[in-house]
C-alpha cells in the first residue's frame, strides 16, 4: 500500500511556504547522535532524567534547544553552538549539566569554550521520529546540502537537525544566525540554495520568510523580493508601512539602494490542511494563510 506523507498532501492543498517562519531568534544546540534522539526535539533515550529537566528548564527562559548530528562526530565529546552570538563550545556527556547550570546563570563559559564560528550553520530537518516526512525528504536534502558545501567549497557547516517547524514543508531548513527558514528544498536545489547564502542573498524558491515578521508581512515581503530580483541582484528592503485588519493588509517596502517603493496588499485565506504525518488520521483542518492579491 502506498504511503501518504503529509508533505505531499501540503503541495496538492497549495499550502503557501511564506508567512511559516516563526522561529525564535536566540538558539541552544547540541550535538548528539540521531539514533538515540526522541520525539522530542531537545531529548535523546539515553540523557539522563535530570539532564532532561536542565534542558527543559533552559528552554523555559527563552532558549530554543535542538540537537544536531554530523557524521563521524564524537558520541561522548559534544559541540554545542549558541546563536546569534556564533559561540561554540565542547563539552563532555559528564559536564553537560554543569554546562547548562553555568549558562542558567549567567556564569562563566570559559573552560568548554571554542574559537568563534566563522562561517554560518546549515541545519536541515532529518527528524524522523518526529515526523517520517523528514525522515524522506530532509535526509535526502541533507546529503544533497553536505556534498555540495564540500564539493564546491561553500562557506557553511552543514548540520542534520531535530525538530525545526512545519513538517509539512519537508525538506525544512534553517540558516543560522540569519535565523532564515525554508521549505520543500531538494536535492537539485541544494547547490543553487547555497551558492544564493554564500552571497547573502534569500533562495527566494523555498524560502519562508523573515522570523521577526509577522506572517502577512513575510508573505509581503517575498512578493516585493520576487518583483523587483533577478538572477544577480536582490535589494535590501525596509518595512516603511503596515495597516489593514485580520482579513486584509497593505504594506509599503522601500528598496535601500535607489529608494523606490513597493505597495503590497495581502489577503487572509482558509485552506484545509494537514500539519504532520501525526494529523493523517485525523485528516485536515481549517488553516489561515495569507496570499498576495495585488502589487504596484
Amino acid at each position: 500500500m502506498k504511503r501518504t506523507f503529509c508533505a505531499d498532501l501540503s503541495q496538492q492543498q497549495n499550502d503557501p511556504l511564506a508567512g511559516s517562519a516563526a522561529h525564535a531568534e536566540c538558539n541552544l544546540l547540541i550535538s548528539w547522535p540521531r539514533a538515540k534522539w526522541e520525539r522530542s526535539m531537545r531529548h535523546a533515550s539515553d540523557m539522563s532524567d535530570t539532564l532532561k529537566q536542565s534542558l527543559d528548564t533552559t528552554a523555559e527562559r527563552g532558549l530554543r534547544i535542538n540537537l544536531i548530528q554530523q557524521p563521524g562526530m564524537e558520541k561522548e565529546q559534544h559541540q554545542i553552538f549558541l546563536m546569534p552570538e556564533r559561540r561554540r563550545f565542547n563539552v563532555a556527556r559528564e559536564q553537560l549539566e554543569g554546562f547548562l547550570d553555568a549558562l542558567q546563570a549567567g556564569d562563566s563559559l570559559a573552560q568548554w569554550e571554542q574559537p568563534a564560528l566563522e562561517c554560518q550553520l546549515v541545519l536541515c530537518c532529518t527528524h524522523g521520529k518526529k515526523d517520517k516526512c523528514c525522515a524522506k525528504y530532509g535526509y535526502q536534502a541533507y546529503k544533497a546540502l553536505a556534498q555540495a558545501a564540500t564539493r564546491h567549497q561553500l562557506p557553511f557547516e552543514i548540520w542534520e537537525s531535530s525538530h525545526l517547524g512545519g513538517c509539512r514543508l519537508a525538506a525544512s531548513i534553517i540558516v543560522l544566525p540569519k535565523v532564515r527558514k525554508y521549505g520543500r528544498i531538494t536535492p537539485e536545489q541544494a547547490l543553487p540554495f547555497l551558492q544564493a547564502e554564500a552571497k547573502g542573498q534569500r533562495f527566494l524558491p523555498g524560502y519562508r520568510g523573515d522570523s521577526s515578521l509577522t506572517s502577512a508581512q513575510q508573505c509581503s515581503q517575498l512578493a516585493a523580493l520576487q518583483h523587483v530580483s533577478t538572477e544577480d541582484y536582490q535589494p535590501r528592503l525596509t518595512l516603511l508601512e503596515d495597516t489593514g485588519d485580520e482579513q486584509e493588509r497593505v504594506m509599503r517596502w522601500q528598496q535601500e539602494d535607489n529608494q523606490r517603493c513597493l505597495t503590497v496588499t495581502c489577503r487572509a485565506f482558509t485552506i484545509m490542511r494537514v500539519d504532520t504525518c501525526a494529523d493523517l488520521e485525523q485528516g485536515p483542518t481549517e488553516s489561515v494563510v495569507w496570499q498576495v492579491v495585488e502589487i504596484k
